[in-house]
């Protein structure tokens, strides 16, 4: 399947880059392209004189890292990791770097996160908005392969001790690839870029010498209206919500794709969103979808006991947005509003 994809195609994003829409091909120093990995349309904006080049080079980087932390093509090495003969395996940096993130990130959220959860969620359907829930007992067993206690990672050797136990990078990846890109483009030099891979937005250097404006997405609105705007030099602005993938039952009730690894449900923490923002874009991405498992206190609490340099915005249940910041504390924000963060 080819993985060109048309920009109208592009589902709604928690996150996205303000700007008009540009098209391949590089004029006056830019060019942009849009491609599916992940069945996420990654689109990738460069400033710069070689941005035809570069963009070549970072899409070959999102080729390799799908062989690598995709855990539904056959061909992965994750695929190959959760249908494994034996307990014991080596694995690449890459995978090491992110199921040590989902490790942490199950720790930081007291076992709310679980890169285990694959047998869970695979038995929820958020694609078509047409799903029902699973069967209490469908869930029950599959709860009893969730074990994070069983993955065991030194270095580059991967040790699973619970046979049934499988892993799902999901909430990591899309941070790790963005960071890979960045990186990319910063051994290339290259002077100016924006990453959107399905409303993670990463930005590095500038836009023709002046800052980039990211919309944060209005939960359960069209794609385009915001609940505020960031102004960013070079740093990550990436979202996670109750919006981006569900489906409401015959009842009424919505179920959207965030589980707590403890009910095998999906969690309810008063919260429709929360954004983070900073510089480590794996970091920000796996932090997003665990403070949406915590809930707005609990994510405070992590981000001053781990002195991390975030600012984060939570969205309640009832559209209320609140901009916290460790050194400042809490501020709530109207809609519209414009977060300077230059």
């Amino acid at each position: 399947m080819s993985k060109f994809i048309s920009l109208t195609s592009v589902i709604a994003a928690a996150v996205f880059f303000l700007a008009g829409c540009g098209s391949f091909g590089a004029k006056g120093g830019y060019a942009s392209d849009t491609r599916l990995y992940f069945d996420t349309a990654i689109t990738v904006s460069v400033y710069d004189d070689r941005a035809e080049e570069l963009l070549e080079g970072c899409f070959s980087i999102c080729d390799e890292l799908e062989r690598t932390l995709s855990a539904q093509d056959e061909d992965s090495e994750l695929y190959r990791v959760n249908h494994r003969t034996a307990a014991e395996t080596g694995i690449s940096d890459a995978l090491s770097e992110c199921i040590a993130m989902g490790l942490e990130a199950g720790e930081l959220s007291d076992g709310e996160f679980d890169i285990t959860i694959l047998p869970v969620s695979g038995l929820w359907d958020f694609s078509s908005r047409q799903g029902y829930a699973p069967e209490a007992d469908e869930i029950e067993e599959a709860m009893e392969r969730v074990d994070a206690s069983a993955v065991y990672l030194d270095g580059n050797r991967l040790t699973v001790s619970n046979d049934d136990a499988m892993i799902d990078l999901g909430a990591i990846a899309k941070g790790y690839i963005s960071g890979r890109i960045k990186d990319y483009f910063r051994e290339k030099g290259c002077e100016g870029a924006v990453i959107n891979l399905g409303g993670n937005v990463s930005t590095l250097g500038s836009k023709k010498g002046k800052a980039f404006k990211v919309g944060i997405q209005k939960p359960f609105t069209d794609r385009g209206e915001t609940i505020a705007t960031v102004n960013i030099n070079e740093g990550c602005v990436i979202s996670s919500g109750t919006y981006e993938r569900y489906f409401i039952d015959l009842n009424g009730k919505l179920y959207h794709h965030i589980l707590s690894a403890k009910t095998g449900y999906p969690c309810d923490t008063g919260l429709t969103q929360v954004t983070v923002i900073g510089d480590d874009d794996m970091l920000c991405d796996t932090l997003s979808t665990v403070f949406m498992l915590t809930g707005k206190e609990g994510a405070e609490k992590i981000v001053k006991d781990r002195g991390y340099d975030l600012t984060l915005v939570f969205v309640d249940n009832e559209s209320k947005a609140v901009l916290f910041d460790p050194e400042t504390g809490e501020k709530e924000i109207a809609e519209g509003e414009v977060i300077d963060l230059t």
